[in-house]
């Protein structure tokens, strides 16, 4: 299917674009003659709804109408379809692609999408140009246009960015505003939090894999992961010469040229995190209260809590081996602990029989630490209340004079 999809994109842009030629090998030519004809513009689409759209996107659009040449090009090409994608992909091992396609095409789909998109002509010289050009033919080979995608560091954006700022050479750089004070004390986690706010659960798993590295402040460069956020810095950024002191707009017009369609704020009465993570502290002083009374233990519960948040701590503790940066240091293993499966059976065993567990002391200290992480990393919605909810199942068996 892959294959049909590549030998599709290359006839289309064949037949569209003159001056765009495919030599068997698949390396793409740009007509670099007369740089008038020439426009560069970087395209921000809005966000989806979809996960892997709520952030937004971006592209470039070359177009050269002397030669009928007007093409998006794409460095957020992935496929569902690759083995273990998912997988890879948590690991920080999905490998992205460079695509190219005709402009109309482009356009149709976010269109049908209904995302709005955002263009910006770039006030490039010829030479820029000419630079621009030279270094798309060598990131489109074929052993160059597949790298290892990074969401924070190396995605679609940053490459955009990245190739754009090259081509600027010469004594001439481009030169962004710097950010405000608000802006300064942002991390990663707060950056992302403004475009999840609506959907809780994909901000559960985000913030459930990202640790501590997350969490710190970042700088105006590293903030230009987002598309939103690049797009506002080039609308403020110029292109200056050796003095540093005067220059031009990198921006020569902008404007959308897909207007931008609400989106849907989702449901006020969805059930978030935060409220099961209640629902669960109610049963677990419920339960403490009920082994009071009856002079029981509630072992079943237990079981449920210690094979949960077991299995999920294996999820954090292979992160910890990602080669995603910022997932290297979670506190929040603490309290979904893998560890905690290994004393399943022993636990479970003494509780049935009222005997007293070593495992619960450990347990507390746990728990107490990961608390007074709080003050230092973020941490998922509702995990601090999923805390005080083990807290009392630990001091029900610390404390219950009806276990020895």
């Amino acid at each position: 299917m892959e294959k049909i999809k590549r030998i599709y994109i290359v006839l289309t842009l064949l037949t569209l674009c003159r001056g765009l030629a495919f030599a068997n090998n698949d390396n793409v030519v740009l007509n670099e003659n007369n740089d008038s004809t020439k426009r560069i513009s970087l395209l921000t689409c809005q966000p989806g709804d979809e996960v892997y759209s709520l952030y937004g996107h971006t592209a470039i659009r070359y177009q050269d109408s002397e030669n009928d040449i007007d093409i998006a090009i794409n460095y957020g090409m992935f496929s569902f379809d690759k083995p273990y994608f998912i997988i890879r992909f948590i690991l920080g091992l999905t490998d992205y692609e460079m695509g190219i396609i005709p402009f109309d095409r482009f356009m149709q789909e976010y269109g049908f999408t209904k995302r709005g998109v955002f263009e910006q002509e770039l006030n490039l010289s010829p030479e820029d140009k000419e630079r621009f050009i030279a270094a798309v033919e060598k990131n489109y080979l074929p052993e160059n246009r597949t790298y290892r995608y990074n969401y924070f560091y190396d995605n679609c954006t940053t490459r955009a960015r990245d190739i754009i700022e090259q081509s600027v050479g010469g004594s001439r750089q481009i030169t962004f505003v710097k950010e405000t004070s608000e802006q300064k004390s942002m991390s990663y986690r707060d950056f992302i939090h403004l475009y999840n706010e609506n959907h809780p659960w994909a901000r559960l798993g985000n913030d459930l894999l990202l640790g501590l590295k997350a969490d710190r402040s970042i700088d105006n460069w590293q903030k230009q992961f987002l598309p939103e956020n690049l797009k506002d810095d080039f609308q403020k950024a110029t292109v200056v010469g050796d003095d540093k002191k005067s220059g031009i707009p990198l921006v020569k017009t902008s404007g959308w040229i897909i207007d931008p369609f609400e989106k849907n704020v989702g449901d006020s009465f969805m059930i978030r995190p935060i409220h099961c993570a209640l629902a669960i502290l109610i049963i677990s002083v419920m339960s403490v209260i009920i082994e009071i009374k009856t002079r029981k233990t509630m072992w079943g519960l237990d079981l449920f809590f210690m094979l949960t948040t077991g299995l999920a701590g294996i999820i954090i503790f292979v992160m910890l081996f990602s080669q995603h940066p910022t997932t290297t240091l979670n506190l929040q293993i603490l309290l979904l602990n893998p560890i905690t499966l290994f004393f399943v059976y022993r636990t479970t065993k003494h509780s049935r029989r009222k005997i007293k567990d070593k495992y619960w002391m450990y347990a507390l200290v746990c728990i107490i630490v990961f608390l007074l992480g709080s003050f230092i990393q973020c941490y998922a919605e509702g995990m601090c209340v999923l805390a005080l909810a083990l807290l009392a199942r630990c001091l029900s068996h610390i404390y219950n004079k009806q276990i020895v």
